[in-house]
């Protein structure tokens, strides 16, 4: 399994970014390997988000990057944020603490 981390910066209109980043998401959770996906804005610079994906493998997401559906939903998106991606594979994680 590999998680996709990718920070955003957003310098244009926040709504019409939330917005094409909804359809990236809504095609890649289509995706054959895609398991799950999180979205997290900063409460001290809200214009700034972090994506987490989540994918079997980083060969499932390198096929679903280079589908025409995937090309046509990322148009426009440099011209509201800026995009700092990396793929990332789990070395340690905790159990969630119930109770």
């Amino acid at each position: 399994m590999i998680t996709v981390i990718n920070r955003l910066t957003v310098h244009g209109d926040v709504d019409a970014f939330q917005k094409i980043l909804g359809g990236i998401t809504e095609h890649m959770s289509s995706q054959p390997g895609f398991l799950s996906h999180s979205l997290y804005r900063s409460l001290n610079h809200p214009e700034v988000f972090v994506e987490t994906a989540r994918w079997a493998d980083a060969e499932s997401h390198r096929r679903a990057m280079k589908a025409t559906a995937f090309r046509d939903r990322v148009r426009g998106l440099g011209d509201l944020a800026t995009p700092e991606p990396d793929v990332f594979e789990i070395l340690e994680e905790d159990a969630p603490r119930l109770g």
